[in-house]
């Protein structure tokens, strides 16, 4: 690795370091890691943490070496910090909320009740839009103390393992899933004619074909260094 690759690293994990964690996305980004990433390309603009807030910005204007300026407010106001309340009698358990949260922190089944454990939520409120009921409102939880003021570098942590935890559960099911598909696919094909509704020849090699080339396909996906 060259060394203006690992000045880069370094910024990277240190901008990182200095979000909240809340992983809430109001940065027009996927997670605090990526809002990172783009600060130190320069893509990005260091006004866009809500959940920081005023603090938030002057840590990573000394990070960046860049002025520090207000809040943009296109993506939010600093406020207290809020967790999310499910009411238990509107809840109809539709698990979409449990999808939306980013540290798995609303624990539930499918036409079950779900509720939320209160020390694992980050306020993102991505909760919110997704319910159907409108069952979840955001209960204060620091009155008069907003950003680094009301959210410490110990939630902040927490919050991180929680998420990376969860991106790692999610990347597991879904090779999981794929590998099932494609052990599906491959007993089609071992018994092609028992498989199909077409007796034709021709066509049940046609269809062969089409299923190896689904195959190949799925497994060049597999080995693929992105997924």
């Amino acid at each position: 690795m060259s060394a203006p690759a690992e000045v880069q690293a370094v910024l990277v994990q240190r901008l990182d370091d200095a979000l909240p964690q809340t992983q809430c996305t109001r940065c027009g980004y996927p997670d605090c890691r990526r809002y990172a990433e783009a600060m130190a390309a320069g893509t990005a603009p260091i006004d866009r943490c809500p959940p920081g807030g005023a603090e938030g910005v002057r840590r990573l204007a000394a990070l960046t070496g860049q002025p520090v300026v207000p809040l943009n407010p296109e993506v939010g106001q600093e406020g207290p910090f809020g967790v999310a309340v499910i009411d238990e009698t509107w809840c109809i358990g539709c698990t979409l909320c449990l999808k939306a949260c980013p540290t798995d922190a609303i624990v539930g089944t499918h036409k079950r009740m779900h509720t939320v454990i209160e020390a694992y939520c980050t306020g993102c409120e991505l909760c919110l839009p997704v319910c159907p009921v409108d069952c979840i409102q955001m209960e204060i939880t620091t009155p008069g103390r907003s950003g680094w003021q009301a959210w410490s570098a110990e939630q902040a942590q927490t919050a991180r393992q929680r998420y990376r935890a969860r991106q790692q559960r999610l990347q597991r099911q879904e090779q999981e899933d794929h590998e099932r598909r494609l052990r599906k696919a491959q007993a089609k094909l071992a018994d092609l004619a028992q498989h199909s509704r077409h007796t034709d020849a021709q066509l049940l090699e046609r269809k062969r074909a089409l299923v190896q080339a689904a195959i190949a396909k799925a497994r060049m996906l597999r080995r693929s260094p992105d997924r």
